[in-house]
């Protein structure tokens, strides 16, 4: 079994981060493992607070995991301050990781911000070890310092920040472009990858579900094109199954088929 290693932050409600993370990867079929970089106490209303795990918890979490295990591929969600962030890239460098994703999370749904605004710089130099970056629009903007407002600005950004040094860039359009197409770029060329805008709330961790499902594509011997398509394919149908759980933005649905044949109750 193909072995994945998620370093992010721990969502109480169970939607997003760490828990959506290893959601998606059992249901792709691989086996994921965490390194927590953050406790938050959230629920579907939003972010109430977070603390940050030190980077010596941070540090000792990845090694040993890495002193014991191969790491198939890595996806690295939350870090919310740059010596965390140095740490892992130090880290994965000296360990010599592979199929690294980098999602790199800034603020939550809710409009809670997880990333420190002295971070942003060291975050860029994590994106330069990512075999995959996956900005969504907000947070590519934020990487660029550009206004993205069509297909045409996401493939600007995309260059931009495949300059920093990343693999490949994938620029996500949900949130505010097109019909939820995203934009796929290798440095050679761009993709164009069609997706289905849902008329949904419960859209709580699709990235997080995105970024982990794409590594483990990778992890089972995937190209990134083939990983990056498959893996839209996977948050599209969590999205279409998401359901509600509290008073605001629910889960989407990585186990869908499970929690029917356990008899759950979706009203």
């Amino acid at each position: 079994m193909k072995k994945v290693l998620t370093i992010a932050g721990s969502d109480s409600c169970g939607g997003a981060g760490i828990q959506a993370d290893l959601k998606a990867m059992s249901s792709l079929g691989v086996y994921g493992m965490s390194v927590i970089t953050a406790v938050t106490a959230q629920n579907t209303m939003g972010v109430n607070d977070v603390l940050e795990v030190n980077k010596e918890m941070v540090s000792a979490q990845i090694r040993a995991i890495f002193d014991d295990i191969n790491v198939d591929a890595v996806k690295i969600g939350m870090v919310s301050n740059s010596e965390i962030i140095k740490t892992i890239s130090e880290l994965l460098v000296d360990y010599k990781a592979k199929n690294i994703v980098v999602d790199p999370v800034m603020v939550s749904k809710s409009g809670y911000f997880l990333l420190r605004e002295e971070a942003v710089e060291a975050l860029k130099k994590l994106i330069a070890i990512a075999d995959v970056a996956t900005p969504n629009i907000p947070e590519a903007e934020v990487l660029t310092g550009m206004k993205i407002e069509n297909e045409e600005h996401m493939k600007k950004a995309a260059k931009l920040i495949k300059e920093m040094g990343a693999k490949n860039v994938l620029v996500k359009g949900g949130h505010r472009c097109n019909d939820a197409n995203d934009v796929l770029y290798s440095g050679a060329e761009f993709i164009v990858i069609k997706g289905s805008r849902i008329e949904t709330k419960n859209t709580h961790g699709t990235g997080c579900t995105l970024s982990s499902a794409i590594a483990s594509h990778l992890a089972k011997g995937y190209s990134v094109k083939e990983a990056t398509e498959l893996s839209k394919e996977y948050i599209t149908k969590a999205i279409e199954n998401s359901f509600s759980i509290g008073k605001g933005v629910g889960p989407v649905g990585h186990f869908i088929e499970l929690y029917k044949k356990g008899g759950m109750d979706f009203e």
